[in-house]
């Protein structure tokens, strides 16, 4: 494992966006793990975050993109904290650009913030975390709307590598099938497992053998078949 997924494990338990228990999800399934992006909220933790982000995108994307787009609400300060991030690591100016709950009528019109899109432009979208990919079946339409733009991929922080409500595939897969946009992940919770189950983080075991069963329970039941 790359040593910047090993570090945004370490990252995530810090900021407490990464948590074990006992939790009830939007769908209504019954997980042993919680990722709350919310969390991040200092900006000593948002310029990390954009570093990890531009890591995994430089890795997995390269630099042949023009626009970073953030969906409203979570993705504005991602997209924003990435861009200013890969500025500094890659030396490259990249765009970024959000769009907005409500269309604009006065002033800065339109449903878009930031940059604008043009013809020619390529574009990777980046998010929080994705379970059921509903937000690109909003974002995908409002991209294509601005032009012939080509769009690179997505990006999310975590994979949870379950399937979506309605298909045995998982999100990220799901996305790639219906959008043809590479979805990839920082990192996966089989990376998060491999890095934490029976190993001491600030002298503690965090994924012992009674959470790990529990993991495993859960995947049983709504593991993504690949």
């Amino acid at each position: 494992m790359e040593q910047y997924k090993e570090e945004f494990i370490e990252f995530m338990l810090e900021s407490k966006v990464l948590k074990f228990g006992d939790f009830t999800l939007k769908s209504g399934r019954k997980s042993p793990f919680f990722m709350n992006a919310g969390a991040y909220v200092t900006g000593a933790q948002l310029k990390r975050l954009g570093e990890y982000y531009a890591k995994a995108i430089h890795d997995n994307f390269g630099d042949d993109f023009d626009v970073l787009f953030g969906p409203a609400y979570k993705g504005i300060p991602l997209s924003v904290a990435t861009c200013i991030a890969y500025s500094e690591l890659y030396g490259k100016e990249i765009r970024y650009c959000s769009n907005r709950k409500e269309i604009k009528d006065h002033g800065d019109v339109g449903i878009l913030l930031g940059s604008k899109m043009a013809d020619g432009d390529r574009v990777v979208i980046i998010e929080d975390v994705t379970t059921s990919g509903k937000s690109i079946e909003e974002t995908f339409p409002i991209i294509k709307a601005q032009g012939n733009v080509e769009i690179k991929g997505l990006m999310v922080s975590l994979n949870r590598m379950e399937k979506g409500i309605d298909t045995e595939k998982s999100a990220l897969d799901d996305i790639k099938d219906k959008y043809g946009i590479e979805a990839r992940a920082i990192v996966s919770m089989a990376d998060v497992v491999e890095k934490l189950y029976n190993k001491p983080y600030q002298g503690e075991v965090i994924i012992d053998d009674t959470l790990k069963a529990a993991i495993d329970a859960y995947y049983e039941q709504y593991g993504a078949k690949a």
